[in-house]
């Protein structure tokens, strides 16, 4: 009796939902068009569009379920003739697509999309026309710089940035390219191919040594491409004596985009230089008195610690660590977020005092 009536209130809970999605429909152009007061329209042509960012329909969303499924009260004739051409080969024509922002909407082809969702087909020809979002909000600010960016160099859907203005900053680059290459080849590039060789060649190397490096996990909001952008443009185009970084980045990358593209074109991304460098250093502390013993087990519990002594003079314990030097802060800036976060939380500790050595030299194999 109890499973019976546990199946009555799943097959219940099922008819809801099936009976919601299919009520629901596909997303209103027009209503998204209004919301985002878009109205300036651009030609993007013939594309290859992801089937699964087309999300709604111009004058027939009322017709598809949310899943752009045919409603049953609407006639199947025509999208069954349709998915029997699809399943047969036969050549269709692109369907018709708005496009705002990420999302597509279809004028004309909207039961060769609904196959295409059913077949799940990741892409689909289509003729796009784009509409701008006009309303002033710092997201649509950003979305109108990226179509700007795409539109000139043909790098669609590649790099995503979070920042206002960063844009320019790539176009820049692309554009320094641009020269460089024409004089190489003594003839005119066009600024696409400039853009796909920059992309090649100089924007996924870095982009690879910053991934590999960890410093994603140090800024979890920001993406790879605005990593890219912050320490390309400090680098390159801003000048390498104004930036704020680590001093193991002028090790790693050259210290002119043109050079640093040489030195990347034959290296597969296994053979990239890692970004993180290890720092040393050696950390005096004073502590309460009869608890020596414990801080000293406390900090050797410490990955980052090598080596701990407990020492006559001013100072009780000497402690000898190597941190990873990262490429945007500075060795001491590295250290001293350990010694806060790390040592100076160590309850009897009183006072440290850190030596960052500016040169050493170690015999390897010796006994202490």
């Amino acid at each position: 009796m109890g499973n019976k009536y546990l199946k009555l209130i799943m097959a219940n809970m099922f008819n809801r939902k099936e009976r919601k999605r299919k009520a629901e429909g596909v997303k209103s152009f027009n209503e998204k068009r209004a919301v985002e007061e878009a109205v300036e329209r651009s030609d993007l042509g013939l594309k290859l569009v992801p089937v699964e960012k087309i999300v709604g329909s111009v004058g027939k969303y009322r017709e598809f379920d949310s899943q752009f499924r045919l409603k049953e009260d609407h006639e199947p004739f025509r999208l069954k003739r349709i998915k029997e051409a699809m399943l047969s080969g036969t050549s269709l024509q692109p369907v018709e697509l708005y496009k705002i922002k990420d999302e597509y909407y279809v004028l004309d082809g909207n039961h060769r999309v609904a196959g295409a969702k059913e077949f799940n087909w990741k892409e689909i020809e289509a003729h796009v026309i784009e509409y701008l979002p006009s309303l002033k909000t710092m997201q649509n600010i950003l979305y109108r710089e990226k179509a700007d960016f795409e539109e000139k160099t043909g790098l669609t859907d590649l790099i995503l940035l979070t920042e206002v203005g960063q844009f320019h900053h790539l176009l820049e680059q692309i554009t320094l390219h641009q020269q460089s290459l024409e004089e190489v080849a003594e003839t005119t590039v066009s600024l696409e191919s400039t853009a796909e060789d920059w992309y090649k060649t100089i924007y996924r190397p870095l982009c690879s040594i910053i991934k590999r490096s960890g410093l994603m996990k140090s800024f979890s909001r920001r993406t790879l491409a605005d990593l890219y952008t912050y320490v390309s443009v400090n680098h390159w185009q801003k000048g390498r004596k104004k930036r704020e970084y680590g001093i193991g980045l002028d090790q790693l990358i050259s210290p002119r985009m043109e050079q640093f593209r040489a030195t990347m074109m034959d290296k597969k991304e296994s053979d990239l230089p890692e970004m993180r460098r290890k720092v040393t250093a050696f950390i005096m502390i004073n502590v309460e008195s009869s608890r020596e013993n414990k801080i000293m087990d406390r900090l050797f519990g410490c990955k980052e610690v090598q080596e701990v002594h407990f020492i006559p003079g001013d100072f009780d314990i000497l402690a000898k660590i190597v941190v990873d030097r990262d490429m945007i802060s500075s060795d001491s800036e590295v250290i001293g977020q350990f010694i806060q976060k790390r040592v100076r939380r160590i309850q009897g500790v009183t006072k440290t005092r850190t030596i960052i050595p500016l040169s050493s030299r170690r015999k390897q194999n010796h006994n202490v």
